[in-house]
Parts: structure tokens; C-alpha cells; sequence
């Protein structure tokens, strides 16, 4: 048990980087609060369970952990294989359990899951890392798991969490001609996609995911239906002007009061936060979110050891990228995903696994201090 829960100096605990994701936490139950009253007591004892894994996950040694990689792959292919199954179905939509009362979406926990296990795999095989047969290797590993994401359907999710994995192999030491290439080609066949989705009677997406897209090119033709739910979040954000409306604000003009906000608690919860606290709230929403994916991708550039550089970029990935998706799409710069803001949007298992997910980084931050103090002490190095 002592080999798995090593002992660690308190003082090289990550503060600042709890520090802003507290403040973040905070900031969502606030607006949760305001969104859904009813909700918010769930979110706070959220972000007390979500603590103390945390602090249970820093104390764990994640190279220990890291070892049972195959183990973490297991568990997210069968949680997400199990949820088509037999999970409950919502809005068109089969992404989660119901346990207890108590709702789990596998699809988040995967998130995590695949980032432990990529990170000991890179790690592992560091030395193919260029090779192109490596690159297509990793890539037939996640596919299992994404098209089971995919088929719940949850588009949004694949796409994040293709993402996550190519910052994760990018830091690997991917080689940098290949990720040239494959930028190269990735936009021009985006464009391409695009422009086929959008043609009468395609079939490569589903209905609501071609309305989604049609309704963020041409707003205004579905400003009744699809898009509605955009264009409302735009003028409320828009409506907040410099200081906002006031917290769980009465007023008359209120878009949220007024039932227009749909899914404002979970992927419109940015469009709460631009209409009660202003322009000055949503600012700081998106500075503090910039400032933990910096940390995140500053940690990672400092630690030494491979697996704990890939897991913290790939969690640094998982906050910065996914709080960009989801503002993006509060403020119609992307259609319509479906993804929530880190740590300020409700939901339970998103919050539990983000925490995770920090406290696994945290005890990267504090092994790689810890040896630093060390080879300091033994004159290994000078500072």
C-alpha cells in the first residue's frame, strides 16, 4: 500500500492550479444556482466528492497507476459498449446509466480512462513514435471506443476526444512532418465534408446533426427551430453588457427568466453566466480556463518523465479545448455540440472525473519537484 500511496511533501502540491479550478467550480454553482436552483445542491456535494478524489488521486503514485493501462482501456470499452446496451435514453440520445437515482455518463469517464492509458502506451513504445505504422497503430486502438461514442450519437464527444489524442501524441514526439501532413490534409477534407453535408439528401450525418450545421451556416433560416437556441444565447450573452443583469436577477428582460435558454444549466450555462455577470464575468470565466489549460501545458513541458508530460497534456487538452467548444458554441462560433464547460457546467460525473483528472497532474507536479529537490541535494544539478 506504501509503494502505491508514497509519501510526498505537502509543499509541493500544485496551489495555483487548485486555486483556479476551485474558483472556476465555484463560479459554475453559482450559475447553476441562478439556471436551476433545484440542481445546485447536487453540483456542490459534486465538488465535495469531486475534492476528495482528488486528493486521494494526488496521493496515488500515477506511475503505479499507469501500468494497468490495458485494465483502464477494459473498463471504458465495456462502460460504453454496455451503455448502447442497456442505458437510458434521452433526448434521442443513449448516453447514460441510471443508478440509484443517480445518472453516469461513461462517455466522460473515457475521457479520462483513454488519457491514463495513451499515457503509459506512448510512454512505452516512445521509441516509434515516428513511425507512420505507430501513428496508424494508436489510431485502430481508440477507434473501438469512438465509434461506440459515436453511436450513442455523440458527436461532439469523438471529436474531442480525437482531439485529445493527437495533442497527446504531438507531445509524445510525433513526428513533426507527419503532423504538418496531416494538418494539410485535415482542413482542405473538412471543408470538403462540409460542403457535402450541406448538399440535399446527404446521408453521412444524422438529421439533427445536418440541421445543427445547416442552422450555423444560415442562421437565419432557422431562427424559429434549430437555431433558436444560438441566436437566444447570443442576445442574452449580448444583453449582459459590461456588468450584467445581477445574479439570479428579476428582471422582466431577462431571456433566461423567461424560459428562452433552453439546457441552461449544462451547455448553454455560459450564456447564464454573460447575461447575470456581464461581459466582466464572462471574461473571467474564459481567463480562468485559459489559465489552467497554460498551467496544465506548462506543467507538462516541464516534467521529465514521458508519461507524465502525455497525461498532463492530454488533461490540459481535455479542460482548454473542451471550455473553447463550448463557449464557441454559447457564442455561435460553432454549431450547435452539446459538450459542457469544465467544471461550471452541471453533471456529475464530468465534474468527478475533471478532478480526477487534476489530481492524477497534481501527482505528476509533485513527483517531478520531489526528484528535483532530490538531484538538487545530491549536487546532480545546480538549480
Amino acid at each position: 500500500m506504501r509503494k502505491l500511496f508514497p509519501t510526498y511533501r505537502f509543499r509541493y502540491n500544485d496551489f495555483i492550479l487548485l486555486g483556479l479550478v476551485i474558483c472556476l467550480n465555484i463560479i459554475g454553482i453559482l450559475a447553476i444556482g441562478s439556471a436551476s436552483p433545484e440542481r445546485q445542491p447536487r453540483q456542490i456535494q459534486g465538488m465535495i466528492v469531486g475534492l476528495v478524489i482528488m486528493v486521494l488521486c494526488s496521493l496515488l503514485d500515477y506511475q503505479k497507476v499507469l501500468r494497468w493501462y490495458w485494465l483502464w482501456y477494459g473498463i471504458s470499452f465495456l462502460a460504453l459498449a454496455a451503455v448502447i446496451a442497456a442505458g437510458v435514453t434521452r433526448g434521442g440520445a443513449t448516453r447514460w446509466f441510471s443508478i440509484g437515482g443517480i445518472q453516469f455518463q461513461p462517455s466522460e469517464a473515457a475521457k479520462l480512462l483513454l488519457i491514463l492509458f495513451y499515457a503509459k502506451f506512448i510512454m512505452k513504445y516512445k521509441n516509434r513514435m515516428k513511425s507512420y505504422g505507430f501513428l496508424v497503430l494508436c489510431l485502430l486502438i481508440a477507434a473501438p471506443q469512438l465509434l461506440l461514442i459515436y453511436e450513442e450519437p455523440d458527436l461532439s464527444t469523438t471529436i474531442m476526444m480525437v482531439i485529445i489524442l493527437a495533442v497527446m501524441l504531438f507531445v509524445g514526439g510525433m513526428n513533426g512532418k507527419l503532423a504538418g501532413g496531416v494538418v494539410v490534409v485535415a482542413v482542405p477534407s473538412i471543408l470538403i465534408f462540409l460542403n457535402l453535408v450541406v448538399q440535399e439528401g446527404s446521408t453521412l450525418l444524422d438529421d439533427y446533426q445536418r440541421g445543427r450545421i445547416l442552422a450555423w451556416l444560415h442562421p437565419e433560416d432557422y431562427a424559429t427551430t434549430t437555431a433558436y437556441q444560438t441566436m437566444n444565447s447570443i442576445m442574452a450573452i449580448g444583453s449582459g453588457q459590461l456588468l450584467g443583469k445581477g445574479y439570479n436577477t428579476n428582471e422582466f428582460s431577462s431571456l433566461l427568466n423567461s424560459g428562452y435558454i433552453s439546457e441552461s444549466q449544462t451547455d448553454f450555462i455560459f450564456t447564464v453566466i454573460g447575461e447575470e455577470f456581464g461581459f466582466i464575468g464572462a471574461c473571467l470565466v474564459v481567463i480562468l480556463l485559459s489559465l489552467i489549460a497554460i498551467r496544465l501545458f506548462w506543467a507538462a513541458r516541464e516534467t521529465k518523465d514521458m508519461g507524465g508530460a502525455v497525461l498532463t497534456a492530454g488533461v490540459g487538452t481535455w479542460i482548454g479545448f473542451q471550455g473553447f467548444m463550448n463557449i464557441a458554441v454559447a457564442t455561435g462560433v460553432f454549431p450547435n455540440t452539446g459538450i459542457p464547460l469544465p467544471f461550471v457546467s452541471y453533471g456529475l460525473t464530468s465534474l468527478v472525473c475533471l478532478y480526477a483528472g487534476i489530481g492524477f497532474v497534481m501527482n505528476v507536479r509533485m513527483q517531478n519537484k520531489q526528484q528535483h529537490r532530490q538531484a538538487f541535494d545530491m549536487g546532480v544539478i545546480t538549480r
